[in-house]
């Protein structure tokens, strides 16, 4: 079974989110949470006060005795300090507190405040653990300004010299105010500091939280006090062992192996990864990486140390993937023991010197990154003769990268795909199914192909339509060499868009934009044999009229990527062929119809699809188009009733209710909490 990483904890809403009794807030798209995140920053107003916690540590000191204290602020969103005790403004504001130093010579966290967990399903000795402060004293400064003192002491020989952090999440509780849960206003921070009063030289950035955000959106942990990599990682360093199994809950291993999940050696040969936390297991194995693992980048970006992937190599990271080499033994080592780290840069390298050699980055080359790819360009020029009932000539050109003419008999596939018309492709007298043509009968003249479609234009049709371009090559790359492999050498799909009516021409709408599938997909090159890396050319095949043959289920654009994402919270399982997608977990908040969506295209007022989709597995056999869209996730029996009895002859009445401004619009019903 396959999975997709999956946010703990994800609540989904399909009612509104009501406050302190008042209005919903101005019609905006979902609000993106930031590190001081409430899905009411720009939300409703009261007599009481306003949402939102920001909590921010303005000092930090350890005196000569190991006595550690820390000033914080506390305000709401739109800055007025906030009572902790929530006696004067409303909401109580519990704030808990982690000290931490980087010792001289290391790289990581060791933490000052612990505890002691005992195994409670195993004989194993209990483990000490990075922990919050507990017991520690506040005293008011003045409202929402406070110093707490901890109870756990630095030693009296602490190094005053060395980097000391100072972190807190701050949770705002205003569930009798009529908020979903008690964790739904949180905020984080983390102050560094040096104790003798010089400057911080040395920090731990490997990761940024923007980096897993664009999955993560949000980035929840802890039942959502934790939000921010930078608290993570105080806790999460080598400190810390998890006491039932006696795994490490370092980040740079856990995170690996969390990401690596079903694709861990040890996992394929049956030895589940899982965790005993809080009287249950979390099993990681049937997590499923969204991309190719081995784009080290994905994660490690936008942070001062992100290299550290590649320029600081160890037993302990690289182990946490490749976890069926022991470099004790040299067991999948070319049978080469290492006994430290200290050798490990002399065979991997930060900088690659050939393709797929022994370098960090050379061994997780992914080959439809090589640069011995030459590369595919293509380019549609015209599109001639295309009226109605003939059959139109379309000019193209295709290149390397290196802008050498590309002999399109010699490559592995190349095909030309024309669909109309362009309000809703394949439906209506005005429209057409899609086909798809081998143009390998092309003229070839000037570095410029000419290819006359077999398949006419219907006697009916009428406005815009589109054809496309696929090219794509099998190369095998280091022939004859340990490392050969074969890789796809594809285009990037080509629309050309033209009239058949000489009415201006119209392009096909827009919806979803690729960029935003890469933000988790890194690109679309995992489907379909990698030619369709752009959301508009999927559209061309996934339209209205198509079906899966097998289960007759829909596969519609909307319909399919809905239910996909919507995986194992659907009603009923999506299931195409074989393939059953009930088990994909989503990694971000379903509710934020942005992740996928651009501007407004979500909102019901501004869907552009006027055809019915065809769902002969489903409970009509067609269904309206904002009805198909919406079902996609809402997938219940009494979601289609209430949409069918809601339809009349003269079309869908969604917006009554849910277009912008009314009482259940789009984009209230999908506010989010964090």
């Amino acid at each position: 079974m396959r999975k997709c990483l999956a946010v703990v904890g994800a609540v989904f809403a399909l009612a509104p989110v009501v406050l302190f009794n008042t209005t919903f807030a101005a019609d905006t798209p979902p609000v993106k949470r930031t590190a001081d995140f409430s899905p009411r920053l720009n939300g409703p107003t009261t007599s009481l006060g306003k949402t939102g916690v920001v909590v921010k540590i303005q000092s930090a000191a350890i005196a000569k005795d190991g006595t550690i204290t820390v000033r914080a602020t506390i305000v709401d969103s739109d800055g007025n300090p906030l009572d902790r005790l929530g006696l004067t403004t409303p909401g109580p504001v519990s704030m808990s507190f982690i000290a931490a130093r980087i010792p001289a010579g290391q790289s990581q966290y060791l933490s000052y405040t612990t505890s002691v967990s005992a195994a409670t399903i195993t004989t194993n000795p209990p483990q000490t653990q990075a922990a919050n402060d507990s017991g520690g004293t506040f005293s008011t400064n003045a409202v929402g300004d406070y110093t707490y003192t901890f109870k756990t002491k630095a030693p009296v020989t602490f190094d005053a010299t060395a980097t000391h952090a100072i972190g807190v999440s701050a949770q705002r509780s205003l569930t009798e105010y009529g908020t979903f849960d008690e964790w739904s206003e949180t905020s984080n921070d983390v102050f560094t500091f040096v104790p003798n009063g010089s400057a911080v030289k040395v920090t731990r950035s490997v990761v940024a939280t923007s980096a897993c955000n664009q999955c993560h959106n949000p980035l929840i942990g802890h039942g959502g006090s934790r939000l921010e990599v930078e608290l993570c990682i105080m806790c999460h360093q080598p400190q810390t062992i998890n006491a039932d199994t006696l795994l490490t809950m370092d980040m740079k291993v856990m995170i690996h192996k969390i990401h690596m999940g079903s694709s861990l050696p040890s996992v394929k040969a049956g030895t589940p990864y899982r965790v005993w936390h809080r009287g249950s297991w979390s099993d990681f194995s049937t997590v499923v990486f969204p991309q190719d693992v081995r784009n080290c980048t994905t994660c490690h970006q936008n942070a001062t140390q992100a290299d550290n992937w590649k320029t600081n190599p160890s037993a302990a990271v690289c182990t946490s993937c490749h976890d069926d080499v022991n470099l004790a033994t040299g067991l999948n080592h070319l049978n080469l023991p290492q006994i430290d780290d200290n050798q490990c840069k002399d065979c991997h390298t930060s900088k690659s010197v050939l393709d797929f050699d022994a370098s960090i980055p050379g061994a997780h080359l992914i080959p439809t990154n090589s640069t011995e790819l030459p590369g595919i360009v293509t380019k549609i020029l015209k599109v001639a003769g295309a009226t109605p009932g003939n059959a139109p000539t379309v000019t193209f050109s295709v290149t390397d990268k290196s802008n050498n003419p590309v002999d399109i008999t010699k490559i592995s596939s190349i095909r030309l795909v024309m669909v109309g018309n362009n309000v809703d492709y394949g439906v209506g007298p005005a429209g057409m199914a899609r086909v798809s043509e081998t143009p390998t009968a092309a003229t070839l003249a000037n570095g410029v192909y000419t290819y006359t479609m077999t398949n006419k234009l219907p006697a009916t049709a009428a406005g815009s339509y589109t054809v496309s371009i696929e090219a794509s090559n099998t190369v095998t790359l280091m022939p004859n060499t340990q490392q050969s492999t074969t890789a796809t050498d594809a285009a990037d799909p080509v629309e050309f868009y033209f009239s058949v009516d000489k009415s201006p021409v119209l392009a096909r709408r827009q919806v979803v934009a690729t960029a935003k599938c890469a933000s988790c997909h890194s690109d679309l090159k995992f489907v379909h044999g990698g030619t369709r890396n752009s959301t508009q050319e999927c559209s061309l095949c996934h339209n209205p009229t198509l079906t899966d043959g097998t289960s007759n289920q829909s596969v519609n654009m909307s319909v399919q990527i809905h239910s996909i994402h919507r995986g194992e919270n659907l009603a009923n399982p999506y299931v195409l062929g074989t393939t059953n997608y009930q088990d994909v977990r989503f990694p971000g908040d379903l509710r934020d119809c942005t992740t996928c969506h651009l501007t407004g295209t979500y909102l019901v007022e501004n869907v552009g699809a006027k055809a019915a989709v065809a769902s002969p597995g489903g409970f009509t056999k067609t269904t309206p188009p904002i009805s198909a869209a919406c079902q996609g996730c809402h997938d219940d029996v009494a979601t289609a009733s209430h949409a069918l009895a809601n339809t009349t002859v003269l079309g869908e009445s969604c917006a009554a209710c849910h277009s912008a401004g009314e009482e259940f619009s789009v984009d209230r019903v999908h506010q989010r909490i964090f």
